[in-house]
Protein backbone atom coordinates (compact mmCIF):
# COMPACT_ATOMS: atom_id res chain seq x y z
CA UNK A 1 0.00 0.00 0.00
CA UNK A 2 2.67 2.64 0.67
CA UNK A 3 3.23 2.42 -3.35
CA UNK A 4 0.43 2.78 -4.21
CA UNK A 5 -0.81 6.82 -4.81
CA UNK A 6 -4.57 6.17 -5.19
CA UNK A 7 -5.21 5.45 -1.58
CA UNK A 8 -3.47 8.71 -0.29
CA UNK A 9 -4.81 10.86 -3.13
CA UNK A 10 -8.29 9.37 -2.15
CA UNK A 11 -7.73 9.64 1.47
CA UNK A 12 -6.86 13.40 0.69
CA UNK A 13 -10.13 13.94 -1.32
CA UNK A 14 -12.24 12.59 1.66
CA UNK A 15 -10.51 14.58 4.35
CA UNK A 16 -10.73 17.54 2.33
CA UNK A 17 -14.78 17.14 1.65
CA UNK A 18 -14.80 16.85 5.42
CA UNK A 19 -12.86 20.09 6.20
CA UNK A 20 -16.74 21.68 4.60
CA UNK A 21 -17.51 23.98 7.64
CA UNK A 22 -20.60 23.28 9.69
CA UNK A 23 -19.86 19.64 8.50
CA UNK A 24 -18.65 18.36 12.13
CA UNK A 25 -18.86 19.72 15.16
CA UNK A 26 -15.82 22.82 16.24
CA UNK A 27 -12.31 20.93 16.94
CA UNK A 28 -13.44 17.25 15.61
CA UNK A 29 -11.55 16.65 12.93
CA UNK A 30 -9.72 13.96 11.17
CA UNK A 31 -7.24 15.91 10.28
CA UNK A 32 -5.09 14.59 13.92
CA UNK A 33 -5.53 11.09 12.79
CA UNK A 34 -5.17 11.78 9.14
CA UNK A 35 -1.94 13.01 9.26
CA UNK A 36 -0.36 10.94 11.89
CA UNK A 37 -1.87 7.70 9.53
CA UNK A 38 -0.10 9.46 6.56
CA UNK A 39 3.53 9.14 8.67
CA UNK A 40 2.79 5.49 8.84
CA UNK A 41 1.24 4.76 5.65
CA UNK A 42 1.84 7.12 3.01
CA UNK A 43 5.19 6.67 0.59
CA UNK A 44 7.61 8.56 2.23
CA UNK A 45 7.83 11.75 -0.39
CA UNK A 46 4.08 11.83 0.21
CA UNK A 47 3.78 11.80 3.73
CA UNK A 48 4.59 15.74 4.16
CA UNK A 49 3.60 16.88 1.26
CA UNK A 50 0.36 15.53 0.13
CA UNK A 51 -1.15 16.11 3.75
CA UNK A 52 0.17 19.52 4.19
CA UNK A 53 -1.01 20.88 0.72
CA UNK A 54 -4.19 19.80 1.41
CA UNK A 55 -4.40 21.11 4.87
CA UNK A 56 -2.79 24.44 3.17
CA UNK A 57 -5.18 24.43 0.94
CA UNK A 58 -8.47 23.73 2.66
CA UNK A 59 -7.21 26.01 5.50
CA UNK A 60 -7.35 29.20 2.73
CA UNK A 61 -10.85 28.41 1.86
CA UNK A 62 -12.46 27.84 5.28
CA UNK A 63 -10.69 31.23 6.35
CA UNK A 64 -12.20 33.12 3.08
CA UNK A 65 -15.63 31.40 3.66
CA UNK A 66 -15.29 32.88 7.66
CA UNK A 67 -13.97 36.36 5.65
CA UNK A 68 -11.02 36.39 7.67
CA UNK A 69 -7.47 36.72 6.17
CA UNK A 70 -6.41 33.59 4.31
CA UNK A 71 -3.04 33.25 5.67
CA UNK A 72 -2.44 34.13 9.22
CA UNK A 73 0.34 34.06 11.81
CA UNK A 74 -1.78 31.74 13.96
CA UNK A 75 -1.25 29.45 11.61
CA UNK A 76 2.02 28.95 11.87
CA UNK A 77 1.46 26.84 14.93
CA UNK A 78 -0.21 24.52 13.50
CA UNK A 79 1.57 23.65 10.96
CA UNK A 80 4.47 23.39 13.43
CA UNK A 81 2.21 20.53 14.71
CA UNK A 82 1.01 19.11 11.60
CA UNK A 83 4.41 18.28 11.06
CA UNK A 84 5.39 16.76 14.33
CA UNK A 85 1.66 14.21 13.94
CA UNK A 86 3.56 13.53 10.65
CA UNK A 87 6.65 12.63 12.22
CA UNK A 88 4.84 10.84 15.13
CA UNK A 89 3.88 8.41 12.67
CA UNK A 90 6.92 7.73 10.97
CA UNK A 91 8.13 6.40 14.35
CA UNK A 92 5.01 3.85 14.09
CA UNK A 93 5.32 0.58 12.21
CA UNK A 94 2.71 -0.44 10.20
CA UNK A 95 2.75 -3.89 11.69
CA UNK A 96 2.17 -2.29 14.77
CA UNK A 97 -0.45 -3.18 17.10
CA UNK A 98 -4.58 -1.35 16.50
CA UNK A 99 -4.16 -0.54 19.99
CA UNK A 100 -0.56 0.80 19.90
CA UNK A 101 -1.41 3.07 16.69
CA UNK A 102 -5.42 4.24 18.25
CA UNK A 103 -2.60 5.31 21.37
CA UNK A 104 -0.27 6.61 18.98
CA UNK A 105 -3.54 8.79 17.77
CA UNK A 106 -4.87 9.81 20.50
CA UNK A 107 -1.12 11.20 22.36
CA UNK A 108 -0.95 13.21 19.08
CA UNK A 109 -4.33 14.62 19.53
CA UNK A 110 -3.20 15.63 23.01
CA UNK A 111 -0.02 17.09 22.20
CA UNK A 112 -1.72 19.67 18.89
CA UNK A 113 -4.55 21.13 21.62
CA UNK A 114 -1.41 21.82 23.94
CA UNK A 115 0.84 23.50 21.55
CA UNK A 116 -1.86 25.03 20.00
CA UNK A 117 -3.31 26.67 22.66
CA UNK A 118 -0.06 27.58 24.68
CA UNK A 119 0.73 29.27 21.07
CA UNK A 120 -2.57 30.92 21.43
CA UNK A 121 -1.32 31.96 24.73
CA UNK A 122 1.61 33.23 23.70
CA UNK A 123 0.54 35.48 20.78
CA UNK A 124 -2.43 36.53 21.50
CA UNK A 125 -2.67 39.85 23.77
CA UNK A 126 -5.98 39.18 24.68
CA UNK A 127 -4.30 36.71 27.59
CA UNK A 128 -2.37 37.80 30.28
CA UNK A 129 1.67 36.68 30.09
CA UNK A 130 1.06 33.99 33.14
CA UNK A 131 0.97 30.98 34.67
CA UNK A 132 -2.90 31.77 34.67
CA UNK A 133 -3.12 32.95 31.24
CA UNK A 134 -2.04 29.86 30.35
CA UNK A 135 -4.50 27.89 31.98
CA UNK A 136 -7.11 30.20 31.05
CA UNK A 137 -5.97 28.98 27.10
CA UNK A 138 -6.03 25.34 27.81
CA UNK A 139 -9.78 25.36 29.54
CA UNK A 140 -12.06 28.36 29.02
CA UNK A 141 -10.41 30.27 26.65
CA UNK A 142 -11.15 33.59 25.73
CA UNK A 143 -14.45 35.66 26.40
CA UNK A 144 -17.17 35.22 23.86
CA UNK A 145 -15.84 32.18 22.33
CA UNK A 146 -16.80 28.49 22.94
CA UNK A 147 -14.56 26.99 26.08
CA UNK A 148 -11.28 25.18 25.15
CA UNK A 149 -12.12 22.46 27.47
CA UNK A 150 -14.64 21.53 25.07
CA UNK A 151 -12.14 21.55 22.02
CA UNK A 152 -10.11 19.22 24.06
CA UNK A 153 -12.60 17.28 24.86
CA UNK A 154 -13.31 17.03 20.84
CA UNK A 155 -10.14 16.48 19.95
CA UNK A 156 -9.60 13.49 21.69
CA UNK A 157 -12.40 11.86 20.58
CA UNK A 158 -12.11 12.17 16.71
CA UNK A 159 -8.34 11.85 17.53
CA UNK A 160 -9.28 7.96 18.79
CA UNK A 161 -12.45 8.06 16.55
CA UNK A 162 -10.17 8.45 13.12
CA UNK A 163 -6.98 7.17 13.77
CA UNK A 164 -9.40 3.82 14.67
CA UNK A 165 -11.05 4.22 11.71
CA UNK A 166 -8.20 4.94 8.93
CA UNK A 167 -5.86 2.19 11.29
CA UNK A 168 -8.71 -0.27 11.49
CA UNK A 169 -9.35 0.12 7.33
CA UNK A 170 -5.89 -0.75 6.78
CA UNK A 171 -5.39 -3.98 9.15
CA UNK A 172 -8.46 -5.22 7.19
CA UNK A 173 -7.40 -4.24 3.84
CA UNK A 174 -4.28 -6.42 4.71
CA UNK A 175 -5.40 -9.08 6.23
CA UNK A 176 -7.66 -9.78 3.16
CA UNK A 177 -4.89 -9.40 0.82
CA UNK A 178 -3.03 -12.09 2.84
CA UNK A 179 -5.90 -14.45 2.95
CA UNK A 180 -6.19 -14.39 -0.91
CA UNK A 181 -2.57 -14.69 -1.34
CA UNK A 182 -2.74 -17.76 0.93
CA UNK A 183 -5.87 -18.89 -0.88
CA UNK A 184 -4.50 -18.23 -4.40
CA UNK A 185 -1.26 -20.02 -3.60
CA UNK A 186 -3.48 -23.05 -1.73
CA UNK A 187 -4.79 -23.26 -5.58
CA UNK A 188 -2.01 -23.45 -7.59
CA UNK A 189 -0.62 -26.47 -5.11
CA UNK A 190 -4.09 -28.30 -5.71
CA UNK A 191 -3.82 -27.86 -9.55
CA UNK A 192 -0.27 -28.84 -9.48
CA UNK A 193 -1.18 -32.02 -7.45
CA UNK A 194 -3.71 -32.95 -9.65
CA UNK A 195 -2.12 -32.69 -12.84
CA UNK A 196 -1.66 -36.30 -14.17
CA UNK A 197 1.47 -38.25 -14.26
CA UNK A 198 3.45 -38.40 -17.97
CA UNK A 199 2.57 -41.64 -19.79
CA UNK A 200 5.05 -44.75 -19.50
CA UNK A 201 5.31 -45.78 -23.23
CA UNK A 202 7.12 -48.75 -22.82
CA UNK A 203 10.06 -47.52 -25.28
CA UNK A 204 13.89 -48.24 -24.06
CA UNK A 205 16.77 -47.11 -25.61
CA UNK A 206 18.60 -49.76 -27.85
Amino acid sequence: MRNNLVFPIILMIVFALSRIPGLLPSNFSAAYALLFCAGIYFPRKLAFTLPLATMFITDVFINLSYGVQPISGFMLGNYVCYVFLIMLGRWFSPKASLLSLLGGGIFGALVFYLLTNTFSWLIDPEYQNTIFGWIQALTTGKPGWPQTWEFFRNTLLSGGLFTGIFAGSMKLSEALSEQDAKETETEKDSDQEAEPAPADTGETQA
